[in-house]
C-alpha cells in the first residue's frame, strides 16, 4: 500500500485531518500525519483523543524560517486552515467595534498566511490544500486573495479558488467556504474541483432523539430573540433568529458563537413551545464528524470546536480529487521512464 504524508496546521481537532484519511482509505492509501500545529490546549485535547500521537505545536510563529526544515518534518501534503476571523464579516465588524486591525494587519491573526507561505516554500511539499471563509474571496477588493494567489503561484500552480457549499455535498448546513489548492510542478495533471452531489438532505437525519430539556432555551432568552428580530428588521438590519423545521433541507451556518444564544438554528418544537439549540453532538453531525469522533465533554467548548471545523465531506471530495492527481502523475512519470 502507497503511503501520503501530510502536516495538520492550525489544525483545531482534527476535521481536515479526518477527511484526509478518509481520502486515502478510498483510494486505498495509507495516510501519516508527521505534525500538526493548533494553539488551542482544549482543541490539542480533543485531538489527541481521536488520533494516533503525532508531533505537535502550539504556536507555529514560534518556528523562524531557519528553523523550518529542523522542526517540521518532510511531508507530501500540507493542509491548513488558517484562522478566518480577520476576514470574516462578524470578525471585521467586532475587530472595528473594538478599533482593533483586521485582515492582515491583524498581526495576531491575520499574517498567519504567511507562516504557511514559509512552511510551503522551504519544505515544497508535492500539494496544499488551504481554506477559509468565503468573504476571504471579497475582502479587501478582492485585493488580499490576490496577494495571497500570486504569492503561492510563485513556485506552484494554483487554479483559481472555488466556494464550496456544505449543503451540495450531503450535510444539511448551508456552510460556503473558499478552497485553495497547489500543486508542485505539473503535479496538478487537470485538477478539477468535485461538482456538488445534489443528494437531498434533511435536518432531521442529523438530529439525535430523546434530548435533554436543558437544550430547550427559556421563556426569557425566547422573548428576546422575538423582540430583536422585530428591531432589526425595522432597522433593515436582518432579521435575527432563524427557526428551523425538521423536515427543512439544510440549517443556517452553525458559527463558534452558537454557544451563546443559538440563534443561527433554534429547532422547532411544535406550536405553542419553546425551541430548542442543537445540542453539540448534533453540531458535529452537521459537519460530517462520525459518532465515533470524540468530543469535549463540557459544552461551550464542544459548540466552539464544531463551529470552527471544517465541513468533512467537502474536505475529503477535494482532497480525493487531489490525491487522484499525484498518483496518475507518478504513474505517467513511471511510463515516460
Amino acid at each position: 500500500m502507497k503511503k501520503l504524508k501530510s502536516i495538520d496546521l492550525f489544525a483545531g481537532i482534527g476535521g481536515t485531518r479526518l477527511a484526509f484519511e478518509k481520502a486515502c482509505k478510498e483510494l486505498n492509501i495509507e495516510p501519516e500525519t508527521v505534525f500538526y500545529s493548533e494553539i488551542n490546549n482544549y482543541c490539542r485535547e480533543v485531538y489527541n483523543k481521536n488520533f494516533k500521537k503525532t508531533k505537535a505545536w502550539a504556536d507555529i510563529k514560534l518556528i523562524p524560517n531557519k528553523l523550518i526544515n529542523k522542526k517540521i518534518p518532510n511531508h507530501d501534503i500540507l493542509l491548513a486552515g488558517f484562522p478566518c476571523q480577520p476576514f470574516s464579516r462578524a470578525g471585521i465588524v467586532k475587530r472595528n467595534s473594538l478599533n482593533k486591525s483586521h485582515g492582515f494587519n491583524d498581526k495576531n491573526q491575520g499574517n498567519l498566511f504567511f507562516n504557511i507561505l514559509d512552511i510551503i516554500n522551504i519544505k515544497k511539499p508535492k500539494a496544499f490544500l488551504l481554506e477559509n471563509v468565503k468573504h476571504l474571496a471579497y475582502y479587501n477588493e478582492g485585493k488580499v486573495l490576490k496577494k495571497i494567489l500570486s504569492s503561492l503561484r510563485k513556485n506552484y500552480f494554483v487554479p483559481d479558488p472555488k466556494i464550496l457549499n456544505a449543503r451540495d455535498f450531503g450535510l444539511a448546513q448551508k456552510r460556503e467556504r473558499i478552497y485553495i489548492v497547489g500543486f508542485l510542478k505539473n503535479l496538478h495533471f487537470n485538477f478539477e474541483y468535485p461538482q456538488p452531489l445534489n443528494t437531498p438532505t434533511k435536518v432531521e437525519d442529523f438530529l439525535e432523539k430523546d434530548i435533554n430539556s436543558s437544550f430547550t432555551i427559556s421563556d426569557r432568552l425566547w422573548n428576546g430573540h422575538k423582540k430583536r428580530r422585530k428591531r432589526n428588521k425595522k432597522m433593515g438590519k436582518g432579521f435575527g433568529y432563524k427557526l428551523t423545521y425538521p423536515s427543512d433541507s439544510y440549517t443556517r451556518t452553525i458559527s463558534s458563537r452558537y454557544y451563546k444564544d443559538g440563534g443561527e438554528c433554534l429547532i422547532y418544537r411544535g406550536k405553542g413551545k419553546n425551541p430548542r439549540k442543537l445540542t453539540p453532538r448534533e453540531c458535529f453531525n452537521l459537519q460530517g464528524f462520525p459518532k465515533s469522533f470524540k468530543i469535549s465533554k463540557s459544552n461551550i467548548p464542544a459548540y466552539k470546536q464544531a463551529g470552527n471545523s471544517v465541513p468533512i465531506n467537502v474536505v475529503k471530495k477535494i482532497l480525493i480529487n487531489m490525491i487522484s492527481c499525484i498518483l496518475n502523475y507518478k504513474k505517467n512519470e513511471d511510463l515516460a521512464a
